[in-house]
């Protein structure tokens, strides 16, 4: 069909994850169940921290920024992936398609620069604890902060600026649970070679810094601990790692499924599902990971919990 004869797309379908109308009830029941833990653990981190003083400190507050993330991370896909369970078919405006996924890249490169941030933070206070009060200071963690933000802003308009200037025609199927951007891109008649790069580009540099700031920092953590002469104290050092380390696993072992490893060796639906696990499964096991092997975060809860009783 040529260009001219054929009537510009408005609203797209998501055609979801299944379309056996018994899986998707169970589905259902499933991510609902996800989407409540999501809500409440990574709610409860948030209201936790800001409530205790014993944990005003950079580390819980980085924390706490990293729930923020991973609740608007989560809320941007899991609703309609929910609504898409109980209905045939969803629809979905060209510009709330664009919207979505603005948020999506605003919130998982947001996550990128945070995990980063977290792990400097761990290397200043085992590296260089007699000037981490002046490293990390309030100044310079607004600092971090405003710039984690402002470079998911940035890259979520490499990508929308992209998608706004396409054209779409014809088909207006996509093959995923929220508007992504590698089937939005298939279903554009307008053949755009900036579109295809600049997006991948600026996310697969954004990946790349934060990862090798992890590694850097973890590099040097590692030597540092060693130097520590008793187990005792190597154990407590490695001790305010795990969580992160744990997170930083879990979160960029998907990521680099998803935009490293070459598309041709995955199909779409191997796609789906791992991007089910970083956008709405990883969310929720954050703050049981923060919060299980935390001793500091369940001694300010039993706190915390107490005080209410009290009133």
């Amino acid at each position: 069909m040529s260009v001219d004869n054929c009537t510009a797309v408005t609203e797209f379908i998501i055609l979801g994850l299944t379309d056996d109308p018994r899986l998707r009830v169970i589905l259902f029941v499933i991510f609902l169940g996800v989407y409540a833990v999501t809500l409440v653990g990574n709610l409860s981190i948030i209201i936790l921290i800001r409530n205790s003083s014993q944990l005003h400190t950079p580390m819980y507050v980085f924390l706490s920024h990293l729930a923020f993330v991973d609740l608007g991370y989560s809320s941007s896909v899991t609703p309609l992936m929910l609504i898409n369970f109980l209905v045939e078919q969803t629809p979905i405006l060209l510009g709330d398609c664009v919207a979505q996924f603005y948020f999506v890249v605003i919130f998982g490169t947001t996550e990128c620069f945070i995990l980063a941030v977290m792990a400097y933070d761990r290397y200043v206070a085992i590296c260089s604890p007699l000037l981490y009060s002046t490293n990390m200071s309030p100044k310079i963690c607004t600092l971090l902060f405003i710039a984690s933000y402002l470079g998911g802003f940035l890259n979520a308009w490499s990508f929308t600026g992209c998608l706004l200037n396409l054209s779409f025609c014809g088909s207006n199927e996509i093959n995923h649970f929220f508007c992504d951007y590698s089937p939005l891109l298939k279903l554009s008649y307008s053949h755009n070679h900036l579109a295809e790069i600049l997006p991948a580009a600026s996310s697969g540099s954004i990946i790349l810094i934060t990862a090798l700031i992890i590694l850097i920092s973890y590099v040097y953590i590692l030597f540092s601990v060693l130097k520590i002469s008793s187990t005792k104290g190597r154990s407590k050092a490695f001790s305010t790692c795990t969580s992160h380390l744990t997170a930083v696993t879990l979160f960029y072992g998907t990521v680099t499924f998803i935009y490293v490893i070459p598309k041709s060796s995955y199909s779409t639906d191997e796609n789906k599902v791992v991007s089910v696990f970083y956008m709405v499964i990883i969310p929720m096991l954050n703050p049981l990971i923060y919060s299980l092997r935390n001793n500091e975060v369940k001694g300010a809860l039993r706190k915390f919990l107490s005080r209410k009783q009290h009133f």
